[in-house]
C-alpha cells in the first residue's frame, strides 16, 4: 500500500455479480469527493420473472450479451475513451459465479487491451462504500449492510479496513421478504412488491416470531419468521388480510435490523469518539423506508448521525463497483490479470476463518 494518490482518479466500475449488468464512471477527487459521470443498468427483471427468482444460466447468458453495450454506453455518458481512464474495477465475487466471470473476464480484457490498472472487487464493498458516492461521508463508520444475499454488522475504518460484529445465522433479510412475498403471490422482484402492500396495513394485528430481539451479540436470524410468515399466508384470501400480514412482516423485520444494530451501536461507541460515531445502512433493504425510518430512528437515540446511498445505488449498481476500485487505485491496491472469480468472498476474511458463522459443509448465507 502507498500514499493516496494526489491527482483525481477516474474508474471505470463493471457489475455482473446476479441479475443486473452495470457500467459507471467515478471520478475520485484528491479530497476523497466522488462525481460519477455515469450510471447504466440493464436489468434483467423480466428474464427471471417466469421463474418467481434469479435462474443463475439465464442470468450468466444475458450479462454475455449485454456486458459489451453497457460498458460502451457508460464511457459514452461520460464523455470518455477507454484510453482516457486510469483503470478499471470488476466485481470479483461474491455472486452467481458464471455471472461475476462474465464482468471479471470483460475488465481483465478491457485492462489488457489498454494497459490499464485492475481492481478485483468485492460486491460487498461496493456496497460498503455506496453511502460515500457524491456524498462526504469520511471514515470511520459502522455499517449495517442488509441485502438479498447478505445481512451484517461491520465496523468500517477505511479503505478495505472491515471488521465484523455480527451476520446473518441463516437467511438474509432481503431473502426473507422476497420468499414472504412470493408466499402472498406477489410478483418477482418481491421486496418492492412486498413494501407496496404494507403500506396502510395493520402491523400488529399478526403475531411473528421476534428472533434474539433483545438478545446479547449482533447477530441475525430470519428462517422462523419466514416459515412463520409463509404458512401464515397459505390461508389469507381478502386484501385486507394480506395488507395486513405485509406491514407485521416489515415490521419485525425492520424490528430485528434495529434491535442488532443499536446493540453494535452500544459496542463501536465504546471503542469510538462521539465524532466518530456515523451510523450507515446500505444494500438493497436500505431502499425500503420502513426499514429506514426505523434504523435512523435508532441512531440518533443512541447519538449516531445516520447516512444512507441514494435510492438509485441501494440495489447493484456500478458505480459503487467503481469507487471502490478507485479509493483502493489511489492507495495502490490492484490486482493482476490472474485475479479469481469467487462466489463467496467474506469482507472481513481473519472472522470468518476464526468464527464461521455457518457449520462447515453446510450451505449457508454468502456472507
Amino acid at each position: 500500500m502507498t500514499s493516496p494518490s494526489a491527482s483525481p482518479l477516474t474508474v471505470l466500475g463493471l457489475e455482473t455479480s446476479c441479475d443486473e449488468t452495470a457500467a459507471s464512471v467515478v471520478r475520485l477527487g484528491a479530497g476523497g469527493r466522488s462525481q460519477v459521470l455515469s450510471s447504466v443498468v440493464a436489468s434483467q427483471i423480466a428474464q427471471h420473472a417466469p421463474f418467481g427468482g434469479v435462474v443463475p444460466e439465464v442470468a450468466a447468458r444475458a450479462h454475455v450479451e449485454l456486458i459489451e453495450p453497457v460498458a460502451r454506453e457508460a464511457l459514452q455518458q461520460a464523455s470518455l475513451s477507454l484510453s482516457q481512464i486510469d483503470g478499471v474495477a470488476a466485481t470479483a465475487g461474491p455472486g452467481l459465479i458464471g455471472a461475476v466471470m462474465v464482468g471479471l473476464s470483460f475488465g481483465k480484457g478491457l485492462a489488457l487491451a489498454a494497459g490499464k490498472p485492475l481492481v478485483a472487487v468485492n460486491h460487498l464493498e461496493g456496497h460498503a462504500v455506496s453511502a460515500r458516492l457524491e456524498a462526504d461521508l469520511p471514515y470511520p463508520f459502522l455499517l449495517l449492510l442488509v441485502s438479498g444475499g447478505h445481512c451484517q454488522l461491520l465496523a468500517m475504518a477505511g479503505v478495505g479496513q472491515l471488521t465484523r460484529l455480527g451476520s446473518t445465522m441463516d437467511d438474509a433479510a432481503g431473502e426473507a421478504f422476497d420468499k414472504i412475498a412470493k408466499s402472498l403471490g406477489l410478483p418477482y422482484p418481491g421486496g418492492p412488491a412486498l413494501e407496496r402492500l404494507a403500506e396502510g396495513g395493520d402491523w400488529e394485528r399478526f403475531p411473528l416470531p421476534r428472533a434474539l430481539v433483545g438478545q446479547r451479540g449482533c447477530n441475525f436470524s430470519f428462517s422462523g419468521l419466514k416459515t412463520a410468515a409463509a404458512r401464515l399466508a397459505e390461508g389469507l384470501t381478502a386484501e385486507a388480510d394480506r395488507r395486513d400480514l405485509a406491514a407485521a412482516v416489515q415490521a419485525a423485520i425492520a424490528r430485528q435490523l434495529a434491535d442488532r444494530s443499536e446493540h453494535a451501536m452500544q459496542l463501536y461507541a465504546a471503542q469510538h469518539p462521539p465524532q466518530h460515531r456515523r451510523f450507515v445502512v446500505a444494500g438493497g433493504v436500505a431502499a425500503n423506508r420502513a426499514v429506514r425510518a426505523r434504523l435512523e430512528g435508532g441512531a440518533v437515540a443512541n447519538g449516531f448521525s445516520f447516512a444512507a446511498p441514494a435510492l438509485k445505488y441501494c440495489t447493484d449498481n456500478a458505480a459503487m463497483i467503481a469507487l471502490a476500485g478507485a479509493e483502493r487505485l489511489a492507495v495502490g491496491l490492484v490486482d493482476g490479470l490472474d485475479a479469481v472469480a469467487r462466489p463467496r468472498w467474506p469482507l472481513d476474511e481473519a472472522a470468518a476463518l476464526a468464527n464461521p458463522v455457518h457449520v462447515p459443509g453446510r450451505k449457508g448465507a454468502k456472507a
